[in-house]
């Protein structure tokens, strides 16, 4: 049997307020084609299939659209709810779903309840772990102590493999979404939880063939039945230089058999550019980037004026702006240093400048704030 490991989708996720459906359509589409060409035989979303609890009205199109793509190529679904994801609202319609041949799970209830596919050599369990959030999954685990993510996916495994104990030869895979250690997250993650408790050892996940890791966006391997497929899209300039994939699975047998990397399209690349406005807004080495989502760092010792409009004249798809420069000649004292032995109307001139970035105040802006400091102190002294 043949699996397309995929994860966090995140349908509906935007760069810096900029849409990305387009884009994410495209991708995921893609992987129908994928599925043909591999002889795919299910496709695993191993959580975030949305980017938001609430998903909008073309976001739930996308992934219907997808879906339908998928099917039509020949290859079953199972797919699962990260921490983006509402449980709730991706398992509506599961068991209409199921009958498709879209197999949702959603619940802690059903976690060791698989999707079993047959194949030459027998069946394969496939079991769909939900995101368990620990103060919620404990109780529907019947593990009232378990108060971490380890602790709760522990749980969850251990019936996965109370389950399989009944199921004598069969090879299995379990999705989970988690922050595994050994894992290298990007910056574009939501954090699980604070202060390491979100993190799992590999070890709970042991008695299984193959474990299709969601949550980290960079694609790596914790071990050869371990591994994170991340997203297929980058999701932050964070991720830009990544080569986004999914993995290939086979199942023979006796288990595990081989993975391969299947790299995918990236239908618009970021691009991080530095230096100066007129220098970004003139170097002919940055033509190669015109149609690349931008994130511009700008190092003027002076903040420029209408700045990203200026940037989107030449790069229509600058989504990012970030004002680095530090002014000629700027006091490195501490701000209490800077203030010691100085009058109000210094420090508000001071203040003014920093704010316009470096452009000091005019004599009539100054006579201007000792006006305006002069009606404070009046109105001080007469309380």
């Amino acid at each position: 049997m043949r699996l397309l490991h995929t994860s966090d989708w995140h349908v509906g996720r935007s760069l810096h307020g900029t849409d990305l459906l387009a884009e994410q359509e495209a991708v995921l589409s893609g992987l129908a084609r994928v599925v043909r060409a591999e002889r795919v035989d299910v496709v695993v979303v191993a959580g975030d299939v949305y980017d938001r609890a609430v998903p909008s009205a073309d976001a739930t199109g996308v992934l219907d659209r997808v879906l339908s793509r998928l099917r039509a190529a020949g290859a079953t679904v199972v797919l699962t709810p990260g921490n983006h994801d509402s449980a709730r609202r991706l398992g509506f319609a599961a068991g209409l779903l199921a009958v498709s041949g879209v197999h949702v799970r959603a619940t802690t209830a059903s976690l060791d309840e698989p999707v079993l596919l047959p194949d030459e050599h027998g069946e394969v369990a496939v079991y769909g772990l939900p995101f368990l959030e620990p103060e919620v999954a404990r109780h529907e685990l019947g593990a009232d102590l378990a108060r971490s993510h380890q602790a709760v996916l522990a749980a969850a495994m251990d019936k996965v493999r109370a389950d399989l104990y009944f199921r004598p030869g069969a090879r299995s895979v379990v999705l989970a979404h988690a922050f595994v250690g050994g894992g290298l997250p990007s910056e574009s993650e939501r954090d699980i939880a604070v202060g390491g408790v979100d993190l799992v050892s590999p070890s709970v996940f042991d008695g299984v063939d193959y474990v299709a890791l969601g949550h980290l966006h960079r694609p790596q391997t914790l071990s050869p039945r371990l591994r994170y497929s991340g997203s297929p899209l980058p999701y932050s300039f964070g991720e830009a230089g990544q080569t986004k994939q999914v993995w290939l699975v086979d199942l023979d047998a006796g288990g595990l058999a081989e993975v391969r990397a299947v790299p995918l399209p990236l239908p618009r690349r970021l691009s991080v550019l530095t230096g100066e406005l007129a220098q970004l807004l003139a170097d002919p080495a940055h033509e190669a980037v015109l149609e690349h989502f931008v994130s511009a760092r700008l190092t003027d010792p002076v903040r420029p004026t209408d700045a990203m409009r200026r940037l989107q004249a030449r790069f229509p798809h600058c989504v990012h702006l970030e004002w680095s420069g530090v002014p000629s000649g700027a006091d490195e004292r501490s701000y209490t240093e800077r203030l010691r032995g100085r009058d109000a109307l210094s420090i508000a001139g001071e203040f003014v400048g920093h704010v316009r970035g470096g452009v000091g105040v005019s004599a009539a802006e100054r006579e201007l704030l000792g006006r305006a400091l002069a009606v404070a102190d009046r109105e001080e002294t007469a309380r």
